[in-house]
């Protein structure tokens, strides 16, 4: 009986911890409108690049939707992280999150044509990377808030398995939507998905700035990236999530691997197996929460990510690339625990606006600079060198930065400067407690 209670003590230890689902109303909120939008959301990111690539035939057209995508996430990441140290940030999540439900309308309107255009796919890519860009800052700077210090990292991984969650189930389903019904269908899934996010949106508490009077404003972006090229650790997490995701992102040269493998079937499986692995993970990601070398995390996720993208462009059946993609995808979600926990700790609350505009460059940029890699790289080489040569590429930049950001590897929680002081601020109370 002692050895059959000891075994399911250690299985349980391997749950997540629901620490911060009890403790913030808020934070439940979140988590479930964050569930409903990346459903719909990746709905419409596996229906996008389908379109582009029926109405074109070219792997270039499709990377060239990462290019149109850069310009406006860049500045409107900085600004938004600005804007959300200066601006209510349940107001600005509101706002954006109604700005890209009209723009998945324009998306249903255009696909319901007799003969679709190109041109408003790249617009409306654009025009969604400027409001993700705007509101991803006031979002992710929102956690820090309404979600005890000391829960921060199971927080961290409950986000996580929301998100593999929604990228399993909208790329799974819209890759069948597509197929049967047509890409109209897609976008209006999508559209009645912001619909819902926005009145959940509408029930969270207000989230003013602690400094009021503040004002949006190029010294204040400023401020924020010399407090983050100062800290070699946060430099770390940066660098090394914008290597790999620049070298080893092949999303978008996913359609043409399945047509290469003659396995047109395994399109929607591709986009969600590394989401299968990354779900894997959290859902046995209770011991998480206990470990305080989070920047461990970092490297040997974006190692492993690395690693597992080479396999998968290297290996020529389609069964053993989508194990290579779930793989990668656990990599990607334990980089993603120590990043994002990291993060919460350590940075001050008055300046979690800017600082997470900084980070969504930071895992937004790489992404998009792949997609345009991968794309014009697969029209030189092929699809395949295109992708394990990427992945080459990821090891390699991984390791050359860890090894000249030491401090990343050897971060703790426990004894970290900025960890300490963050502590110290919130059990002070100098921030919004979060709501029972």
């Amino acid at each position: 009986m002692t050895s059959r209670t000891s075994l399911a003590a250690r299985l349980a230890a391997l749950l997540p911890d629901l620490s911060p689902w009890r403790s913030s109303a808020d934070f439940r909120l979140l988590w479930v409108q964050g569930l409903v939008t990346y459903f719909g959301s990746f709905m419409a990111l596996v229906a996008l690049p389908l379109q582009i690539k029926d109405l074109t035939g070219s792997p270039l057209a499709v990377g060239a939707m990462g290019a149109v995508e850069l310009v406006p996430l860049v500045i409107c990441g900085l600004y938004g992280g600005a804007l959300a140290d200066a601006a209510d940030r349940r107001k600005i999540i509101l706002a954006t999150e109604a700005g890209l439900g009209l723009l998945a309308v324009i998306l249903l309107v255009n696909a319901a044509l007799p003969d679709p255009l190109l041109w408003p796919l790249y617009v409306v890519a654009g025009g969604v990377s400027a409001l993700a860009g705007l509101q991803r800052p006031a979002l992710d700077s929102l956690m820090a808030r309404i979600v005890p210090h000391d829960q921060l990292g199971a927080a961290a991984a409950l986000n996580s398995l929301r998100w593999q969650a929604g990228a399993i189930m909208g790329p799974s389903l819209a890759g069948l939507v597509v197929a049967y019904a047509g890409h109209a269908t897609a976008y209006s899934v999508t559209v009645v998905t912001f619909a819902a996010s926005v009145l959940m949106c509408r029930r969270l508490a207000p989230a003013p700035p602690v400094e009021e009077g503040r004002k949006p404003s190029l010294r204040g972006i400023v401020e924020g990236a010399r407090y983050a090229w100062s800290r070699p650790v946060l430099l770390g997490t940066y660098a090394i999530d914008m290597a790999a995701m620049f070298f080893a992102f092949p999303n978008t040269i996913f359609p043409f691997l399945a047509d290469e493998m003659d396995a047109d079937w395994s399109l929607g499986l591709m986009y969600a197996a590394g989401s299968v692995g990354s779900l894997v993970l959290g859902l046995t990601s209770g011991w998480t929460s206990r470990v305080r070398r989070h920047g461990l995390f970092v490297v040997c996720g974006a190692a492993v990510w690395g690693l597992s993208i080479a396999a998968a462009g290297w290996f020529g059946n389609v069964w053993l690339v989508l194990v290579c993609l779930g793989f990668a995808g656990a990599g990607d979600m334990l980089s993603g625990l120590g990043r994002s926990t990291i993060w919460n700790q350590t940075i001050p609350e008055e300046l979690r606006g800017r600082l997470a505009g900084i980070e969504v460059l930071s895992y937004s940029v790489g992404p998009q600079l792949g997609q345009v890699r991968a794309g014009g790289m697969a029209g030189w080489t092929g699809t395949r060198p295109a992708i394990w040569t990427g992945g080459v590429a990821c090891v390699a930049s991984v390791a050359l930065l860890a090894a000249a950001l030491p401090k990343l590897l050897t971060y703790d929680s426990e004894t970290d400067e900025d960890a300490m002081r963050r502590r110290a601020q919130r059990a002070a109370g100098l921030d919004v407690e979060p709501a029972a």
